[in-house]
């Protein structure tokens, strides 16, 4: 079970908003809103009361202006801000379905002028503690209410961030095109727990490596210095598939670059498909010092 209680955040109405999850056996996942309002104190203040008058609390309430943070309830419980789909209870799925109301603007994406800080990075730390990626399943969030998707499949079955834009059953589409590898640069960290080895310490060999930061990692959206790292080693090893790149966002080139090096250990067929393993990723030894 990851943090339920973020250090050092504000804690806001009575600490109850929900309960327990419908889906816990669902992949964690996490709702980055907006508020349509301005920041700062007042703000925090007014749309803090508000949002629980009208009783559609997020699990937190952020302040990107100043990096201010209060928490409404336990990021283990579900959060009420959310629309549902048919019989789906969107706030219930998922192991966590952490839901964030930043204090901004669709309109004006909040990583174009925010000032992240220690509770920012917090508030990344406890996310990642239920082995959420740093990815978007669906990609980067809408720029317009044009570009919304909302695809079930996905929603129901893949664990990472998503934005109001992404859900189901739901007619907005903040938190607007937000820079999500600002997003995760802002709080650089280990990859979640369960997406790196925890048996028996590093492979041989493997000291001052990049280790393997999990399966779930390699998926549209993901946005990591460690997939530039990776397609560096790729090129090294002459399994270089790019017409663009190595860079930070994870794309065709990588898998097919990537597949290139499983064939090349001896892999075929869909053992050879891109998507990296531990086996082939310990053998291939990306540095740290590239990331």
């Amino acid at each position: 079970m990851g943090t339920a209680w973020i250090p050092g955040a504000e804690r806001l109405g009575n600490g109850t908003i929900g309960g327990p999850m419908d889906h816990p056996d669902r992949p964690a996942r996490v709702v980055w809103h907006t508020t349509e309002s301005g920041a700062g104190p007042s703000a925090f203040h007014t749309v803090g009361n508000y949002l629980i008058s009208v009783h559609s609390e997020p699990q937190i309430l952020y302040d990107p202006t100043t990096d201010r943070i209060g928490q409404y309830g336990p990021l283990t419980q579900s959060a009420r801000a959310l629309k549902n789909c048919g019989t789906v209870r969107n706030n219930r799925v998922g192991a966590a379905c952490i839901q964030i109301e930043v204090l901004a603007h669709a309109s004006q994406p909040f990583t174009a002028y925010w000032r992240p800080g220690p509770n920012f990075r917090a508030l990344m730390a406890a996310i990642r503690s239920f082995g959420i990626p740093d990815a978007f399943p669906m990609g980067t969030p809408a720029r317009s209410v044009a570009g919304c998707r909302r695809e079930a499949s996905v929603w129901l079955t893949r664990g990472g961030h998503y934005g109001h834009c992404n859900v189901p059953g739901n007619d907005h589409w903040d938190p607007g095109g937000i820079d999500t590898g600002k997003l995760f640069a802002a709080a650089p960290g280990t990859p979640p727990p369960g997406h790196t080895s925890t048996t028996g310490g590093l492979a041989p060999g493997t000291a001052g490596c990049i280790p393997f930061p999990g399966t779930a990692f390699f998926q549209a959206g993901a946005h990591s210095p460690i997939v530039t790292a990776m397609g560096r080693k790729l090129v090294a090893e002459g399994c270089s598939a790019y017409t663009d790149g190595p860079g930070p966002q994870w794309g065709e080139g990588d898998r097919r670059s990537y597949a290139l090096w499983q064939r090349k250990r001896g892999y075929s067929g869909s053992d050879a498909d891109g998507i990296p393993g531990r086996t082939t990723w310990e053998a291939l030894k990306v540095p740290k010092d590239w990331a």
